[in-house]
């Protein structure tokens, strides 16, 4: 089922980043913005804290089918979060503020968001689903 390989896919994709802002945004966030004031670091460990939270629900429902009416919470959900997470980040990439490595990080947030922006608006993609309804 190809909604299950999304979820765990974004899963695995949140679990990361979030594990890392939460346990070593000394290191993470001065190698992206130099002059990020130490005192706060908080900051990276409340977006570790949201990416965690999307993350367990993303892997809670990986047997769910998702897209069109089915899963629309979750979809929205993962849709407004790479949505407006690639395009942020694209904002800073062109203007040239964040470092030519993260476009390592926009590319999954952009393909994430074309994926969940498609189950939102055209419904599964499970072949089977699809078989069974004609």
């Amino acid at each position: 089922m190809i909604s299950s390989v999304v979820s765990r896919v974004s899963a695995v994709v949140l679990l990361v980043g979030g594990v890392t802002l939460l346990f070593a945004p000394d290191v993470v966030l001065p190698a992206v913005v130099p002059a990020f004031p130490p005192a706060a670091m908080w900051l990276a460990q409340l977006l570790a804290a949201a990416w965690l939270g999307v993350a367990a629900l993303n892997w809670l429902q990986r047997s769910a089918l998702l897209g069109g009416i089915y899963g629309r919470p979750v979809v929205l959900t993962n849709g407004a979060l790479y949505f407006i997470s690639a395009l942020s980040l694209l904002r800073a990439l062109l203007d040239g503020t964040a470092p030519v490595v993260m476009w390592l990080v926009f590319i999954p947030l952009a393909a994430l968001a074309v994926v969940y922006g498609a189950l939102l608006l055209r419904g599964p993609f499970d072949p089977l689903q699809r078989a069974a309804s004609q």
